[in-house]
């Protein structure tokens, strides 16, 4: 069962070992799902982008972007073209820093 336990944490949490510190921005896809992760970034002040259904509260993100979390065709597409902007802006800022 602690087996059980720890392969469920590895899986969920793994990742957080590696940061060495707060990430710049947090995009959440299900802000209802993912409401904990959504007030853990208001408290640390991590600036937050939700894809927000209809059944979601805009004003709890710093940038609302109202979509359909169900559909995964369209949950992909915004999520390339968010992270082409953030790694041409991060790009861009290296060049001019």
């Amino acid at each position: 069962m602690l087996k059980r336990q720890l392969s469920h944490l590895e899986t969920y949490l793994g990742g957080i070992k590696y940061m060495t510190g707060l990430p710049d921005i947090v995009i959440i896809v299900d802000q209802q799902e993912e409401y904990t992760a959504l007030r853990e970034c208001i408290t640390l002040g991590i600036p937050t982008i939700c894809l927000i259904d209809t059944n979601c509260d805009p004003d709890l993100a710093d940038i609302s972007i109202p979509a359909n979390d169900d559909a995964i065709a369209s949950m992909r597409l915004i999520l390339n073209k968010l992270v082409f902007a953030i790694c041409e802006g991060r790009s861009s800022y290296r060049r001019n820093s």
